[in-house]
């Protein structure tokens, strides 16, 4: 990280520092959002709503393995946040070094393993009847890019804890539209159907790869390596580890989610079922990306002014990013509870030539997703609590409190729901029971980050007042 960054994040105003940071993450997570939307918008028109629920199969295991990547990334840029604020350079680039090793190490053993049972994970993620095919197709193309998709998402977040937001925005663009490109050439001009689509999605993953790769060679990073930092350190594993299996557990359980999800619906309404949570799933990804941004903007500030000692700076930087993630999450509540028949029908092809049985489906998911999204949406106004203040646990890389908040809303609360509600109250049950989970997981995550704020960074800036004195 350049001096500039550095006296950027630990000196300068935290909105006004919230605010640049924030701002390319958002967009960066925006044009990823909208590539995953466009790209299911454009299958759902040119190849069927049936395609959209056999990506919505795929997507778990491709996301998980991907995920990865991102879990040994934020574990270890929540080091070397706190490691250029501590000016340890050297453990910056040693912890960089062991992020590259273990990503490459796990991900190609998990595609190995992934192409070996693909027969058997396709079905239990709900790849049933008409879905199992074209599921196959994509899943067996997308799954050689994983690795790719991994090394980017640890890269990206590695440039964020750098000090290098543009960058990091740069490298969620550049291949959401050459994915979108490319979807449009596969599919609409060379009509290659799930092909086109799954080559499409690997293409994008290989242009993420080729351009963070030139960022760490250029001279726009200061983390330079050499051949010794690829060299496992066993502290620096141990601690990517604990602080990283926060991600990884989150992902794991939006897999079980996914698989869930997929097989009571299936039960529930068939592949019509499915196609109407692949669109609410397309929105959740969607929808609450500059709460995201906010979230990823505040990050690097808060690890990098606790490496510092500035607790004050700690203490600002969570207030402000709860006002921010707030105002941004109630304005997203406002669009999807008026608009949400419009939104559904954006996935759903409009041609006269489909055929009958794809009219029936497209009739069920219209009819069905308004009343689905409004539900599942309902307390969005309040979840910015409950992602800050679990981020905030992960960035100071106190990772059992980071883990416990961050499965609480998934883990904890939301897979007994839908484990027990449809059986009682049916498809209703399903979607209530995302609220429910939002609402408990923020009232859990307020009461421990009231306790942190009250009595650590309290107590931590008193202690460090008094020092000065």
């Amino acid at each position: 990280m350049s001096k500039v960054s550095a006296e950027q994040l630990g000196n300068e105003p935290i909105g006004k520092l919230l605010i640049k940071q924030a701002v390319p993450a958002s967009i960066g997570i925006l044009v990823m959002s909208l590539n995953v939307l466009v790209d299911s918008i454009f299958v759902g028109n040119w190849i069927g709503s049936i395609a959209i629920a056999a990506i919505n199969v795929v997507l778990p295991v491709s996301f998980f393995i991907g995920a990865l990547g991102m879990a040994i990334g934020i574990g270890g840029s929540s080091i070397i946040s706190r490691a250029l604020g501590a000016n340890d350079h050297k453990k910056a680039l040693k912890t960089f070094g062991n992020q590259i090793a273990l990503t490459l190490l796990v991900t190609v053993a998990m595609v190995l393993l992934g192409l070996y049972y693909t027969d058997s994970l396709i079905p239990a993620f709900g790849g049933k009847g008409d879905i199992f095919e074209p599921a196959k197709i994509y899943y067996t193309i997308v799954l050689y890019g994983v690795p790719f998709l991994a090394l980017c998402m640890m890269g990206n977040t590695v440039i964020r804890a750098e000090g290098k937001p543009k960058f990091a925005m740069n490298a969620m663009i550049i291949p959401s539209v050459g994915n979108l490109l490319m979807d449009y050439i596969f599919i609409y001009v060379f009509d290659w159907g799930m092909e086109g689509a799954a080559w499409a999605t690997t293409i994008g993953y290989v242009l993420c790869f080729v351009y963070v790769l030139y960022f760490f060679l250029s001279q726009n990073s200061e983390l330079k390596l050499n051949w010794g930092h690829l060299g496992f350190n066993g502290d620096i594993l141990k601690e990517i580890g604990a602080l990283g299996f926060v991600t990884l557990s989150r992902q794991a359980v939006v897999s079980v989610i996914y698989l869930l999800m997929n097989n009571i619906l299936f039960n529930l309404g068939g592949e019509a079922m499915v196609a109407v949570y692949a669109i609410i799933g397309r929105m959740l990804m969607f929808a609450l990306f500059p709460v995201f941004g906010v979230t990823q903007g505040f990050l690097p500030i808060a690890g990098f002014n606790y490496g510092a000692k500035k607790f004050d700076r700690v203490k600002e930087s969570i207030s402000t990013a709860i006002k921010y993630a707030a105002i941004l999450a109630t304005i997203v509540f406002i669009g999807l509870m008026i608009f949400p028949a419009e939104i559904a029908g954006l996935f759903l092809s409009s041609s006269p030539d489909i055929s009958a049985k794809e009219l029936a489906m497209n009739t069920f998911v219209l009819e069905h997703t308004p009343m689905a999204m409004r539900l599942v949406f309902a307390a969005t106004p309040i979840i910015a609590l409950q992602l800050i203040g679990a981020a905030y646990f992960q960035a100071i890389g106190k990772a059992v409190p980071a883990l416990l908040l961050t499965l609480s809303r998934q883990g904890f609360f939301f897979i007994p729901l839908i484990l027990i509600l449809p059986n009682y109250m049916g498809e209703l049950g399903v979607w209530i029971s995302f609220p429910i989970a939002d609402a408990l997981a923020t009232l859990v995550t307020g009461y421990f980050l009231r306790k942190e704020v009250r009595k650590t960074l309290s107590v931590a800036t008193h202690l460090e007042k008094g020092a000065q004195k």
